[in-house]
């Protein structure tokens, strides 16, 4: 079954500009990764703090695999430091 992920991050006021770059180096790399059949990195228009990242996977399994990855675990730890609020990225699946 197709897993998708929503995360949502808060950034820290003036972490704006570091916070687009990690994120999108992040979502190019994830990209080329097997298993990721989608990943976008966007920012809120109504508030320049607030970011997300939407990625479709074909499966838990393959998110596993990503979330295993030293880069992944990098970009936790990159973002923790950006970040007001504790890490989460939610798993979902379409109804």
């Amino acid at each position: 079954m197709e897993l998708v992920i929503f995360a949502r991050f808060h950034v820290r006021a003036g972490l704006e500009s570091r916070a687009a770059q990690v994120l999108t180096e992040q979502v190019q790399g994830v990209r080329t990764e097997p298993g990721c059949l989608l990943i976008g990195a966007f920012c809120s228009s109504r508030d320049p703090r607030l970011f997300f990242i939407h990625s479709r996977w074909v499966d838990e399994a393959a998110f596993e695999i990503h979330a295993e990855l030293p880069r992944t675990h990098r970009f936790v730890e990159v973002m923790k430091g950006l970040i007001d609020h504790d890490f989460e990225a939610v798993r979902t699946h379409a109804l």
